[in-house]
């Protein structure tokens, strides 16, 4: 285990940077030294003394004593620094780091800790436009979902992703954290306390945010540091509570500081300063831990919930599959099972009245007649009520939909909408209660945990990957739309070529993403388009590009795909659209860059298509009607007259040749990438 760090936390410091600094220094030289400092709340503010305290730091006038881990209060961040985070991805000046608003660290000793910045306002907590920014001061529910997506990796710095190896060695299964700092509390913090708040209750229940609640239980933190609660913070140490799990035990601290600058308070001043030595142990077995004697219950854990870990899909759990990387573990209808081997007490077989036997199982049960053939698998031996695949999706030999019929969750023909991987959770067809309708609910949001995409993410095909950036992946897709390997006869492109450009950070479109955070990203995502287009060059080919940014209950992962295709089809391939497009009513904008900007900020869904000869076509995506997710991928296949190539299951490889053609891909674009 690594050795202890010495954390030194303090309060806001609204702007008075040189004067906390200088008492950082004084507190390190007499207590420290210090590993690193948390500053909690609001760090800038206006000009103090007639000094811009704030462009002094980013020119490098002020020097922090040590390194200074900063994070968004309760108000917006200045355009200089906003600006100057975008260029350095969170390095203000040197040893002063700003963490982004769903922020997960790894330090060099060790410890892993989160961030929460902003205030909670439940109108825009609960808002479908993209997640706010550092332009605002409030946080939504798209940054809490970000933030326990980052905490599955060992750090989301953009640095500890340049290697696949990395990528690997960061994947962690776990939501458990060291430290958490927040702006807000959690409202039930306050639940279980014997320690007077000097403050009224209506006070501290405007500084709560109820959804804070679930993080905190999810993340577990053993250090909670935050602001105090009131216009004038007061300093708050709540009684330490205790996180069990088995034979576990973690220790967990909540502490709300004082500000350290602002306008002087009437009487003493808070305390805003808080230090504290903390050996990293977030996942391994804490069960030596001592109790404290001042223990309070577990405020967050509420009667009838109970703690348990984390269940992980392994690699060889059985599933249905997406369109990108194929098998995905996801839970499926539970089935008889003949474990127990006899049926429960009291059971009597329909047939024979026998006990010793399911009514499956019985000897004198009919047998279907010679030639006779289930309507649902095609197998002789059994009526379609024992059909073994009965209750199974139709891609895996259950219930089929009628020609013609095409899946509105993610335009497959071989299942039903209910049946469907990709809108998961909806209630069965039936009746409910007295109505007379099928009920059908919205479609279960995708946990990041769950992303097909997150790098962090365990259903995450990490051996497909060919490109790390800084803000963005690349990867090849399972099923690519070209041949390759025991599949083709020859390949133009060495593993390929069909690409995707995938973001590291979770977002759900392109489009999604707050406006102050987008720069960098959608510089890097075209710097790797521009990379195909060069690299395809030299084989003869030409790229089409295209995303489909369907806004799914917040549950997908914006991502680019890149198909390539001869020079000598380069002038067909709008025409492909068009004509495709027409068949199955797909319409395209006169103006697309208009139509994009009308679904900025999430306000709707759009199909784009980056054409090899420069143009681009944008179609919106309506409420109500059909939009087949494969239908980029179709339109492509027909074009290459490769029909047989739409659907991606169709094109499958072993993870051999998979490999084989990552590598192959990997050395041809090598000397494209811009990353390299």
């Amino acid at each position: 285990m690594s050795a202890a760090a010495k954390v030194l936390t303090v309060g806001p410091a609204l702007g008075s940077i040189r004067q906390l600094f200088a008492k950082i220094k004084a507190i390190d030289a007499k207590n420290g030294k210090f590993d690193f400092a948390l500053c909690v709340g609001d760090f800038f503010g206006g000009a103090v003394d007639g000094a811009d305290e704030t462009q002094a730091l980013l020119d490098g006038l002020i020097e922090a004593p040590m390194e200074c881990y900063i994070m968004q209060g309760k108000a917006p961040l200045p355009d200089a620094v906003v600006q100057r985070f975008a260029k350095t991805h969170g390095e203000l000046t040197k040893n002063v780091f700003l963490l982004t608003k769903s922020g997960i660290i790894t330090t060099a000793n060790g410890l892993r800790i989160a961030c929460l910045g902003g205030i909670f306002d439940s109108e825009s907590y609960s808002s479908s436009a993209a997640a706010p920014g550092f332009a605002s001061p409030f946080f939504a529910s798209q940054t809490t979902e970000r933030l326990l997506a980052n905490t599955l990796s060992s750090s989301s710095t953009q640095q500890d992703y340049k290697s696949l190896a990395a990528i690997q060695s960061n994947a962690n299964n776990s939501h458990l954290v060291d430290i958490l700092i927040t702006n807000v509390w959690p409202s039930s913090i306050p639940a279980f306390s014997s320690v007077p708040i000097a403050l009224s209750p209506a006070e501290i229940a405007s500084w709560c945010a109820p959804p804070l609640d679930d993080i905190v239980r999810r993340l577990q933190p053993r250090y909670h540091l935050t602001v105090g609660a009131g216009e004038s913070p007061v300093f708050w140490e709540r009684e330490p509570y205790i996180w069990t799990d088995g034979e576990d035990e973690r220790v967990a601290r909540f502490v709300a500081l004082g500000a350290f600058g602002g306008p002087p308070p009437e009487g003493k001043k808070p305390r805003w300063f808080y230090a504290f030595s903390i050996t990293p142990n977030t996942v391994v077995n804490a069960a030596s831990t001592t109790r404290p004697a001042n223990a309070s219950k577990n405020p967050f854990i509420q009667p009838g919930h109970t703690q348990r870990k984390r269940e992980v899909p392994h690699e060889d759990d059985s599933g249905g599959g997406n369109f990108i990387w194929g098998s995905v573990a996801r839970p499926t209808k539970r089935v008889k099972t003949e474990d127990s081997g006899m049926p429960p007490d009291g059971y009597k077989c329909k047939i024979c009245q026998g006990t010793g036997h399911f009514i499956d199982q019985c000897p004198d049960r009919e047998a279907p007649p010679e030639g006779y053939l289930c309507r649902i698998c095609n197998v002789t031996g059994h009526f379609v009520r024992d059909c073994p695949t009965r209750h199974a999706p139709g891609d895996t030999g259950g219930r089929k939909p009628k020609e013609g019929y095409v899946c509105r969750g993610c335009g497959s023909e071989k299942h039903f909408l209910d049946d469907c991987p990709q809108v998961s959770g909806r209630p069965r067809g039936g009746r409910q209660g007295g109505g007379g309708g099928r009920t059908r609910g919205p479609p279960k949001e995708i946990t990041v945990d769950e992303c097909w995409f997150c790098l962090s993410s365990p259903n995450l095909a990490k051996h497909l990957i060919v490109g790390i950036g800084t803000e963005c992946y690349v990867t090849l897709p399972k099923g690519q739309i070209v041949p390759t390997q025991s599949a083709a006869s020859h390949v133009d492109i060495p593993g390929g070529g069909h690409v995707l450009i995938v973001p590291i950070s979770h977002f759900p479109t392109l489009n999604t993403i707050a406006a102050d955070l987008a720069p960098p990203i959608v510089e890097e995502v075209e710097g790797y388009k521009n990379a195909l287009r060069a690299m395809y060059a030299k084989y003869q080919m030409t790229p089409v590009f295209f995303e489909v940014a369907r806004l799914r209950q917040k549950g997908g992962h914006a991502h680019v795909q890149a198909v390539p295709i001869p020079v000598a089809l380069q002038d067909k391939a709008e025409e492909a659209f068009l004509e495709e497009g027409r068949m199955y009513g797909v319409d395209f904008e006169a103006n697309p860059e208009d139509a994009l900007k009308s679904c900025s900020n999430g306000m709707g869904s759009y199909f784009r298509v980056d054409l090899p000869t420069g143009g681009m076509l944008v179609h919106i995506m309506k409420d109500g009607v059909p939009f087949s997710l494969q239908f980029g991928r179709q339109v492509l296949a027909n074009l290459l007259q490769a029909p047989d190539r739409v659907d991606w299951k169709d094109c499958v490889l072993s993870d051999e040749e998979d490999k084989a053609d990552a590598d192959a891909f990997k050395k041809a674009f090598a000397p494209f990438d811009p990353s390299v």
